[in-house]
Formats: C-alpha cells, sequence, structure tokens
C-alpha cells in the first residue's frame, strides 16, 4: 500500500515541524498557501486528511469549506488555529470541518483523527463473503466521537476542544445519561497526555473513610486491615487525568483535602508522613444544581469555584431536536453489528415516536431502548411495538412471528432455577430481586451493580438500607 498524505493549508513555518514525525509514521506531508494550490493537490494527490488554519493571509477558510461540501469524496477537513473562540468554531463544525483545535499541532492529536487506511482491492472477490455478511460491518466511528448536530451540543463541544489542551479543572454538569463521562474521556483524548492514564472514581460509590483512601492511597498500618501501602487514583494518574463523577456527593471533610490538591498539586497518603507530589489534570462531573448545593452549604464554595474553572454544561437528549434520531440510527447501526445482524430501518411511526418523547433517561435510555429494538426487530424496520413501551402494543401475530429457535430454546430448556422464571409477583418485590441478582452477579461491586440495573450509587445504596431494614442480609 502506498504511503498515504496529509496536507496542510498553512504558513510554512507553523506546521513543518511536525512534518519528520509524520513521516516516521510512514505518511507523506503536502503543503498549499492559497485556494487555488490546495484543490489542485487534493485533485492529484487524494490527501487522507486536511489541516486548514484559518490565519493565512489571503486563504478564506469558510470559502474552503463551502466548496468542500459539494465535491463527493472530498477528505475530511481539521481546522486548527493560534486561537480561537466556542462561537467560532461551532462555525467551522457547521460548515463541515472534522474538528477544530488549538495550536499546536501534536501527533498525538493527530493520529486520533487519521482515517483508516483502504485496503488493497482483492485480485478476485472472496466467495467466502456473503451479502449479509458485508452488510453487518458499518464503518467504526471513533470510540470518544461525540454524535450530535444540535446547535446546544456543538457550542458544548467546540468549548471542549478549545481547553482539552490545558490543565484547566472542568466541570461538566447535566442530568444522568446525558454523557457526562464520555465528554471527559474526549476531553482527556483529544489532550496531550492521551497516553497517559485516564482514572475515574465515584465519589458517591465508597463511604467518606473508604473514598479518602481510594483517592490518595494508605500507608501499611494506617487502620485495619490496611496490611500493605496501596496507590491512590491521584498516584495512579500522575501525568494523566481524574475524574471525579458525582463529585457532589463527597464529604466536607474530604473535600478540604482535594482542595488542597488542586492548590498546590500534592497531598498525604493515609497514614503517611511524606507529602507526594502529582502532576494531574482534574475533571468533575455533577447532575445536581451545584451552586444550589453550595448554598445549603452541602459543597465548599471555595473547591466549587476551584473546579467550576472551566463548566461544560450538558443538555438534555429532549433539547437537542433532531439529535435524537441521528443518535437512535447510531446506536442501531451499532447493535445490530454487535449482533451480526442486517441494518436496519426506522418506521415513521417509530420516528414520530422518539421525537415525541421525554427522554427522562436521556442518551443512556436511548442507547438501552435501541438495543432491545434491534433485537425484537428481526428483519426490520424498526416499529414503535418494539420499544415495548406497552403490552397492548403487541398482538399474537406479533408474538408468533418471533424466531421459531428462540421458540424451541423456551420450549425445551425450562428455567434452572425458580429465580429465573417469569412470575407475577409485586414490583417491589421484582425490584428486590432483580437488585440482589445484579449483586450477586457483580460479586458485590455496587457500582457496576447499578450500572448493570441503570440506576445511580446512591438509589442502590438507598435501596439496601431498606432491605436491611427489613431483615434482608445484603
Amino acid at each position: 500500500m502506498s504511503a498515504r498524505t496529509v496536507l496542510f493549508i498553512a504558513e510554512p513555518q507553523s506546521v513543518t515541524g511536525i512534518f519528520p514525525t509524520l513521516q516516521k509514521a510512514g505518511l507523506q506531508a503536502g503543503l498549499a498557501d492559497n485556494l487555488t494550490g490546495a484543490l489542485g493537490f487534493i485533485k492529484k494527490s487524494s490527501p487522507c486528511l486536511v489541516f486548514c488554519r484559518p490565519e493565512l493571509q489571503g486563504f478564506d477558510a469558510k470559502s474552503f469549506l463551502t466548496q468542500a461540501q459539494s465535491v463527493e469524496g472530498f477528505p475530511p477537513v481539521v481546522i486548527f488555529s493560534a486561537s480561537g473562540s466556542a462561537e467560532q468554531a461551532t462555525e467551522y463544525l457547521e460548515l463541515g470541518a472534522r474538528d477544530y483545535w488549538i495550536e499546536p499541532l501534536v501527533w498525538e492529536k493527530i493520529k486520533l483523527v487519521l482515517p483508516e487506511p483502504e485496503p488493497e482491492p482483492e485480485p478476485e472477490p472472496a466467495p467466502t463473503v456473503s451479502p449479509k455478511s458485508a452488510a453487518a460491518a458499518p464503518s467504526t466511528p471513533s470510540k470518544f466521537q461525540i454524535i450530535g448536530r444540535h446547535n446546544a451540543v456543538l457550542r458544548v463541544l467546540a468549548l471542549a476542544r478549545q481547553v482539552a489542551g490545558s490543565k484547566a479543572t472542568v466541570l461538566i454538569s447535566g442530568e444522568s445519561g446525558t454523557g457526562k463521562e464520555m465528554f471527559a474521556r474526549y476531553l482527556h483524548h483529544n489532550s496531550t497526555r492521551t497516553d497517559k492514564p485516564f482514572v475515574a472514581i465515584n465519589c458517591a460509590a465508597l463511604p467518606e473513610h473508604l473514598l479518602e483512601s481510594e483517592l490518595f492511597g494508605h500507608e501499611k498500618g494506617a487502620f485495619t486491615g490496611a496490611i500493605n501501602r496501596k496507590l491512590g487514583k491521584f498516584e495512579l494518574a500522575d501525568g494523566g487525568t481524574i475524574l471525579l463523577d458525582e463529585i457532589t456527593e463527597m464529604d466536607l471533610g474530604l473535600q478540604a483535602k482535594l482542595l488542597r490538591v488542586l492548590q498546590e498539586s500534592e497531598f498525604d497518603r493515609v497514614g503517611g508522613v511524606e507529602t507526594v507530589n502529582i502532576d494531574v489534570r482534574v475533571l468533575a462531573t455533577t447532575n445536581r444544581d451545584i451552586e444550589t448545593t453550595v448554598k445549603e452549604g452541602k459543597f465548599r464554595q471555595d473547591l466549587f469555584y476551584r473546579l467550576n474553572v472551566i463548566p461544560l454544561a450538558l443538555p438534555s437528549l429532549k433539547e437537542r431536536g433532531d439529535d435524537v434520531i441521528l443518535l437512535a440510527e447510531y446506536f442501531t447501526n451499532k447493535f445490530t453489528a454487535t449482533y451480526g445482524l442486517d441494518r436496519l430501518a426506522f418506521a415513521e411511526d417509530a420516528k414520530k415516536w422518539l421525537m415525541s418523547y421525554d427522554w427522562p433517561g436521556n442518551v443512556r435510555e436511548l442507547q438501552n431502548l435501541m438495543e432491545r429494538a434491534v433485537l425484537l426487530a428481526g428483519q426490520g424496520p424498526i416499529q414503535t411495538k418494539h420499544f415495548l413501551m406497552g403490552d397492548e402494543q403487541w398482538t399474537p401475530d406479533d408474538l408468533s412471528s418471533i424466531d421459531a429457535d428462540q421458540q424451541a430454546v423456551s420450549e425445551t430448556a425450562p428455567p434452572s432455577t425458580p429465580d429465573e422464571a417469569l412470575s407475577v409477583m409485586p414490583i417491589h418485590e421484582m425490584e428486590k430481586r432483580l437488585i440482589l441478582k445484579s449483586l450477586e452477579e457483580t460479586t458485590g461491586n455496587r457500582t457496576r451493580a447499578a450500572e448493570l440495573l441503570g440506576i445511580s450509587v446512591r438509589t442502590l445504596r438507598n435501596k439496601l438500607n431498606e432491605y436491611k431494614k427489613q431483615g434482608v442480609e445484603v
């Protein structure tokens, strides 16, 4: 396969420093300093990626993007700038730019947006590949790509790109299920720390004394059961990024210790006498109104100011308009590929329902619903009844069309235990069984159990406390 080419539309002094790194990676670099030269190079050399610097004198980057949109097969364009704003980034993205970066250009970021190389053509078609197999392998987007075209998302995404390369703390707020952790990982993987650790910890999952040990580590003998020194999450994240999920659930006493870490970049292990110095970028998330929490005295004001250097407020799914359909199609393609199925279309009634639903669980709820719909739709198209929002949507004809093999399995393989049998019981009893079963399957890991159930760790903890009062051993 011949070497792939990357085109830079910029002043030579702003980009040539990266050329040796590209060559080591097996890439060729092209350079153009005007519109005619850029379009001619693209037509002749077919680069896989274009980097465009809008400050280039005599070059109109917006006009270039507009022309690019009318050319089939035009390579993706990344805008990079010495300075910029969220408004500028949004404008370029709406014109079709693949991304918007703040200088400098670094290989760690470039390699994340390079398209996968096209495979060499086979001399003859492989006879073992069926049309169904080919259709079941859609292109896979980047793991940390944010899906959305609505302005509310583009504004947040533009700001995230602008600050990704800095060390500034970022406070990501939004309702449960809006994708706060995904944005945190996006920030890390678009920073210069992308090859360093990304460590996440849920502040609601552990009581104060255990959370302190998890964050800062402990020395041998610091407390009963501390038989060895343990490194905390901050030390494990040294050089990289730490995500403090559900930060508003942290105890006030521990908040004071966290403030010292943010201000001084140092801490003491539990039971330790030596100060540990670290270089960690801190991101935090919350689904609460944190300013109200501060006024109520449940969260330190000075810590809030220290965390809120860059605020990212994520919109709820119901505020994102047509993004609902865009995300539904994305998740549908993802799950059809996962389960080896043909791609599925949406019936008009399903699209109307998706757009009219309130989505209290946001993107997470949509993702779970699309997995269910893919499994129930069979050959498609996906209809409203496949969302299973009510038994009245299913008729005897629908039920009789379930795959015959699945019927045979259900007829010949009775439940191995009573817990696996479906029986009529009160909702609260079924809920309790599901919660206890999830803890059993995760060997007591409450965070993982809560993820499986689609609830917060705090909700799970409250339920378990309720069961303890009923005499249930948990």
